[in-house]
């Protein structure tokens, strides 16, 4: 799958979601369906944007015991999404099992990316609140390097990391960058963050950007900026 912007589609309704897209005329983005919308809409919300022709990658970021991660994999794998997620932190089993369960009896399955770290934490957070004295950057790369060794696809990851990412377990492993930013923008609660032109530079396979686009006063214009400054396009 080529490089791509992703519209974090995080609205609290389908009619909101809907009336977002509607401003799209001609044109299917990317997006991504979080937990917000997916929990208010349940999978037929899944199902109308990818009737639309719209690509989807959903993120729930599950994370459970490997049985219960399987069989939740194993429903959301009829789910016709080219893009699914969970924590790298529940280890190597777990990331495995997930695997068998996304594969349907076809062989195919959507791509399937772990979270290393959240945006939103930094090293501070990483010692005194989740006891991890191991820095950042070897955090995110050991995370990494176990997501690529079960079989997974690439990784979520801060820009920051992308090129690390790359250099670690090889260029056709993917990395999905959210903390992107405008240079001009507000930054809001993400702390390792890039703009889109940098993240162009720096191994990023993908940006995810939420804020800067939909709460843009000109939400197309604004994914159209990203996609010149990321793509060149």
């Amino acid at each position: 799958m080529k490089k791509d912007v992703i519209i974090a589609c995080d609205f609290p309704s389908k009619e909101a979601t809907l009336n977002f897209l509607d401003k799209f005329e001609g044109k299917k983005p990317f997006v991504k369906i979080g937990m917000e919308l997916f929990y208010a809409c349940g999978p037929e919300i899944v199902k109308e944007i990818k009737a639309r022709g719209h690509k989807i990658f959903l993120d729930l970021k599950l994370h459970d015991i490997p049985n219960t991660v399987k069989r939740a994999f194993s429903v959301l794998s009829s789910l016709d999404v080219d893009m699914v997620n969970l924590h790298a932190a529940g280890g190597s089993t777990m990331m495995k099992y997930a695997i068998e369960g996304l594969t349907r009896a076809d062989g195919t399955r959507p791509l399937l990316i772990a979270v290393t770290q959240l945006t939103s934490t930094d090293d501070e957070m990483l010692k005194n609140e989740l006891l991890i004295d191991t820095p950042m950057a070897e955090t995110v790369m050991h995370y990494a390097k176990n997501a690529a060794e079960s079989g997974l696809d690439g990784v979520v990851c801060s820009p920051l990391e992308a090129q690390k990412v790359k250099d670690f377990c090889g260029n056709e492993f993917m990395t999905v960058t959210p903390g992107i930013r405008f240079a001009d923008g507000d930054v809001g609660d993400q702390k390792r963050i890039m703009t889109p032109e940098k993240a162009k530079n720096a191994g990023c396979d993908f940006i995810v950007v939420g804020r800067p686009i939909t709460q843009a006063d000109d939400p197309v214009a604004a994914y159209d900026r990203c996609v010149k400054e990321f793509l060149g396009e």
